[in-house]
């Protein structure tokens, strides 16, 4: 699958020369959690307007480091940056799209959507406290669910990963023990378990492994057509991870109000919210070094705004309201300025 998405990427980077900008100018690196709807906007935007995104899909904590370094356009990350973070790094950010973590298993004879966990026992699982899944907690929440005594082999991110803040700011908020002995971040101490890279190295990882659990992005639990858990929500119902219960998580977030749009939708109120929900960022110099490749990307993600939405909801993103668009654009014209001081749209 990693390779049919980087394949319709190269195609949207691959030619040419545009007329005001060279697309291999436009560059970004990041978080995977968004890497399926930006291959597919970059292969659209390429097709009507000649101009490519060469996009690396490394992870949230690379495109952080990329971007501080200036060596891209933009950054990508699943973990917002605090206010403070972003001003000290002369940095914006701005929402994209908003999906959805899931917990992916391998068990012979088990359909997508028949298993239901809850937090407290994700996080046991993800703290070693579960080993098997006949265990008693798994079975309780599965009571007609032929559950084999079978280890629990646990995968989990290798590398910093916003998907794994999602995951671990979900753990955290659920489960006292995992705060004080593992706590959130893009990576962290794992107390057990076997690391892949990247959203696609989990979801390998968990597709040949008889007995894995693993976490990852909805898009890639379509386009594997794998074998996904339910989850019980904080007001205590079983929900599924689909567009429609990421967007009740997102429903309350106020994001005219948060500085920075600092916003985390994990662990969010709501008989139809999706538990383990957020939002994807971009990361952007409010002083581009190379202003021309700046505005193109801003037209980029302008257009995809704009003409993407259908696109995010094939794959089960949601996509930006139009009133936090207008706010997003009002943070363009105000804070990113070429070296002049003139707003770059």
């Amino acid at each position: 699958m990693k390779t049919i998405l980087r394949a319709a990427l190269v195609a949207a980077v691959a030619t040419g020369v545009s007329a005001s900008v060279r697309a291999a100018d436009i560059s970004g690196a990041g978080a995977t959690f968004p890497y399926p709807i930006y291959a597919k906007w970059a292969d659209a935007y390429k097709k009507e307007t000649g101009n490519g995104l060469n996009y690396q899909s490394i992870g949230s904590g690379g495109g952080i480091k990329q971007i501080k370094a200036k060596t891209v356009t933009f950054g990508a990350s699943d973990m917002p940056l605090e206010p403070k973070d972003l001003k000290a790094a002369n940095l914006i950010q701005f929402p994209t799209v908003i999906g959805g973590d899931v917990p992916v298993a391998n068990l012979d004879g088990i359909k997508p959507g028949e298993l239901v966990l809850d937090g407290a026992a994700l996080a046991k699982i993800y703290l070693g406290e579960i080993k098997t899944w006949d265990d008693p907690a798994i079975k309780k929440l599965n009571p007609n669910a032929k559950l084999p005594s079978q280890a629990i082999v646990v995968v989990h991110r290798s590398d910093g990963s916003g998907t794994t803040f999602i995951w671990t700011d979900y753990l955290s908020k659920v489960s006292l023990e995992w705060k004080s002995k593992v706590g959130a971040n893009t990576s962290v101490e794992w107390p057990v378990g076997i690391g892949a890279k990247g959203n696609e190295g989990v979801a390998n990882n968990v597709a040949n492994t008889k007995g894995a659990i693993g976490y990852v992005e909805y898009a890639y639990v379509k386009q594997n057509k794998m074998t996904y858990t339910n989850v019980i929500n904080k007001d205590g119902k079983p929900v599924s991870p689909d567009a429609a219960s990421f967007q009740a998580a997102a429903a309350n977030a106020d994001w005219a109000k948060a500085e920075g749009f600092y916003v985390i939708l994990t662990d969010q109120p709501g008989a139809q919210s999706w538990p383990i929900a957020g939002a994807t960022f971009i990361l952007f110099p409010t002083q581009p070094q190379d202003p021309a490749a700046a505005k193109e990307a801003l037209k980029f993600f302008e257009w995809a705004y704009t003409k993407g939405g259908k696109m995010a909801e094939e794959l089960d993103y949601v996509p930006m309201p139009p009133d936090v668009v207008s706010l997003i654009k009002k943070e363009w014209s105000s804070d990113i300025k070429d070296a002049s001081g003139k707003p770059l749209m």
